[in-house]
């Protein structure tokens, strides 16, 4: 994705570190930050510095590259490989791309000497980078056909609902439940996007619609509970979201509020298709209400943060009275009979266990 007319991916190596775009900064600064310990890759993550399922695994990715330098100053470098490994696998229970990306990583170094460890690491966590940007990239080719053909029956452009940030800042490149709108606006195909705000931390309002914007995509910020409503009177084509961790059987979770849509989509006759690369499916699980739900902090919930007019620097308010109780799961499971295809790498299948099978044989 470009910046100004710069191109900038997600995570990346920088001498013998890793940078980041700092995403809680958006979308009033945009800023890189420095990663030079696992301490502070694990508190990245975990503090959401980094989020969404593809950059959650590429930066746990480069992480261990970390890790590996760290371990190998140590006079037990497996055992402290290991220990740096369950730290950064605690970060995040939800996003399976997270264990994904470290398991790799061990498995690979596993006959190695600890002097190779670093060397190898680099290079696979720039490959894990790369597919993860690659596979975005094939999943907005084979999600472009939907919104062409929707765009061949009707006058005007195609509404696509999505929930959360499921772009390029959620990946490495291209993002996920995005890459078919990008596709879509580069072949010259009208496209709108409705974008949730996304309550408690906003990650439609904050970033989808900074992205969006970046790369010239017509779109219009609706509050969460906006979509039921948009959907009864027409005015959404087909809903696209991401997910952080699917079933081998086709359940989703996703950010709090993706059931909700589903089941507004379902009594409408919308569309709503699920777009991820297969690090993102959990090929041991399948049944959906098994994924482990994040429970996040109250203060999400209870205060929010912004810029005031003319003010440079962001500002936290309480929403309600004191010492209110609040709640925060920061997921949702979506149940496969509810969504109408898996927008992968691979192609497009419907969210059932014999069709993800058929579409990966050599993984489920």
């Amino acid at each position: 994705m470009n910046i100004d007319g710069q191109p900038f991916r997600t995570v990346w190596a920088q001498d013998d570190y890793v940078q980041i775009i700092d995403q809680r900064e958006l979308p009033f600064h945009c800023v890189t930050e420095d990663l030079k310990t696992v301490d502070q890759v694990a508190r990245a993550i975990s503090d959401m510095h980094v989020r969404g399922a593809g950059c959650i695994g590429a930066t746990a990715g480069y992480g261990m590259w970390i890790a590996t330098q760290e371990a190998a100053r140590s006079s037990d470098p497996t055992n402290r490989l290991n220990d740096l490994a369950t730290q950064l696998l605690e970060t995040r229970p939800t996003a399976v791309n997270l264990r994904w990306a470290v398991e790799r990583q061990l498995e690979s170094l596993r006959s190695l000497s600890p002097e190779t460890w670093a060397e190898h690491a680099l290079e696979l966590a720039n490959t894990i980078a790369d597919e993860d940007a690659a596979a975005c990239a094939q999943i907005g080719q084979h999600g472009l056909p939907l919104i062409r053909e929707i765009a061949e029956q009707k006058e005007g452009p195609v509404n696509v609902l999505t929930h959360c940030n499921a772009g390029w800042l959620a990946f490495v490149d291209h993002g996920s439940a995005t890459a078919p709108i990008y596709a879509a606006h580069d072949a010259g195909i009208p496209v709108h996007v409705w974008v949730d705000e996304t309550r408690p931390r906003n990650q439609g309002a904050r970033l989808t619609a900074w992205e969006l914007k970046q790369h010239g995509v017509p779109h219009t910020l609706i509050v969460d509970n906006a979509g039921g409503h948009l959907m009864q009177r027409g005015q959404v084509d087909l809903v696209i979201t991401g997910t952080d961790r699917t079933t081998r059987s086709g359940d989703v979770a996703n950010k709090i509020g993706t059931y909700l849509k589903a089941l507004a989509a379902r009594d409408n006759d919308v569309p709503f298709y699920v777009a991820l690369p297969s690090s993102t499916f959990d090929w041991k699980l399948a049944d959906g209400f098994a994924i482990p739900i994040e429970e996040r902090s109250p203060s999400e919930v209870t205060s929010i943060s912004g810029l005031r007019d003319k003010e440079t620097t962001e500002t936290s308010i309480h929403l309600t009275p004191q010492e209110c109780m609040a709640a925060n799961p920061a997921f949702d499971v979506t149940p496969k009979h509810l969504v109408t295809g898996l927008i992968t790498e691979r192609g497009i299948c419907n969210a059932s266990e014999d069709a993800i099978a058929q579409l990966y044989p050599d993984l489920a």
